[in-house]
């Protein structure tokens, strides 16, 4: 069985997905943050590095946004990208004052301004509609060879041309006239942008397009994930998601409202998130695994702890990395962790264990919504993989 609970207390509200009592995700909004990603500005072009090749862009908030020039030219194969790049002058494709239409890719830090691109893309229940491109591509996790054909003829047949499309997970086994009127929704919404864009009466900067509010994009990323009852807290919260399941027209999910109550004593949630949080993770075998967030990277290590084992060393030193590997790639995804991930595993002599292990990471990572990547064991006996943020989509 899968929920999602709404608490909302004072400015904070917290979104949990929960599977048979268990916390699997974790989210929170401040009221007080403002969050840009998502959105669609006409902006302003302010200063041209040529040095950098980027250049600060206005689009009427606080801080200028940052883009560089990969984000300006026209998505291509990743392959030629640097070629195209080498060639190119940023100061010949943008000069200051230019308007120019951006979408905010990634939120501002305390260091950074937000990051913009002009590679728009507008996601939807299954699609994420890229406009001014002919890339298409199938969500991975797709992987049955059927289905992923069915999709590609139905893409074929129904996207205009100038349109790229990244197929959703949860188009899985959908009907063509479900996939058909999504996608033409995703059309008429950038039609919308596009002729703001065009209108040489538009002033720069202005917000042409809100994007979807954090509830919204969870909602629209779990509806297909046989979610079985939300519960909310908060009056506001509940309209909002009444709504949004309205618009599916999405009757299979329970919404209830009990508000102002601490919803989170039910399963212990409390509980779960403050464990979720602690540093050290204990296994059941009896090892354990530390978690370390740095700027540029997490670091996971693996102990072996209280557990000795009553085989061969190589055997209880396989037992917890397996152990661990499940359990990292359960923190992964109740942490958001995203970026870089080196795991220090214990050290396995045996090149079998160690592919082993990585499958049984992979195995395991199959139950996360985020793309992740394992890259492989380094000289050093690290694994190296990444992972994307949720908030930044399928």
């Amino acid at each position: 069985m899968k929920e999602i609970f709404i608490k909302k207390t004072e400015n904070i509200a917290q979104i949990v997905l929960l599977e048979n009592g268990n916390v699997i995700e974790k989210y929170e909004e401040n009221d007080k943050k403002k969050r840009l990603e998502g959105k669609i500005y006409l902006g302003r072009v302010q200063n041209v590095l040529q040095g950098m090749q980027a250049a600060f862009i206005d689009i009427g908030e606080d801080r200028n946004t940052f883009i560089h020039l990969k984000d300006i030219l026209p998505k291509i194969d990743i392959v030629k990208h640097k070629e195209v790049q080498e060639e190119k002058n940023i100061k010949k494709l943008v000069k200051v004052n230019d308007k120019i239409l951006i979408q905010v890719k990634r939120d501002a830090t305390n260091m950074k301004g937000a990051k913009v691109s002009t590679h728009i893309s507008l996601p939807s229940r299954y699609f994420v509609l890229m406009p001014d491109t002919d890339i298409k591509t199938i969500s991975q996790k797709i992987e049955d060879t059927e289905e992923r054909n069915r999709l590609t003829n139905i893409i074929d047949k129904i996207l205009p041309k100038n349109f790229g499309v990244i197929v959703r997970t949860s188009a899985f086994n959908k009907k063509e006239e479900e996939l058909e009127k999504d996608l033409n929704n995703s059309i008429k919404e950038w039609q919308k942008i596009e002729k703001i864009k065009k209108d040489e009466n538009s002033k720069a900067p202005m917000v042409v397009y809100e994007g979807q509010s954090f509830i919204e994009k969870l909602l629209i990323d779990l509806i297909d994930k046989d979610i079985n009852r939300i519960l909310v807290n908060n009056k506001k919260y509940y309209n909002e998601v009444k709504k949004i399941l309205e618009k599916f027209e999405e009757k299979e999910i329970s919404i209830e409202l009990k508000e102002n109550e601490n919803i989170f004593k039910i399963y212990d949630i409390e509980d779960q998130l403050e464990k979720a949080n602690q540093r050290k993770i204990w296994l059941k075998c009896g090892g354990f695994i530390t978690i370390d967030k740095t700027e540029a990277l997490t670091a996971i290590d693996v102990n072996s702890g209280k557990y000795i084992g009553n085989k061969n060393l190589e055997q209880t030193v396989f037992k917890v990395n397996s152990e661990a590997s499940i359990e990292i790639a359960k923190q992964l995804r109740l942490r958001d962790i995203g970026g870089i991930i080196i795991i220090d595993y214990i050290d396995m002599t045996d090149d079998e264990h160690k592919k082993q292990i990585i499958k049984v990471l992979e195995e395991s990572l199959k139950q996360d919504r985020s793309k992740t990547q394992i890259v492989g064991f380094s000289k050093l006996n690290l694994l190296e993989m990444t992972r994307k943020h949720m908030k930044g989509g399928e």
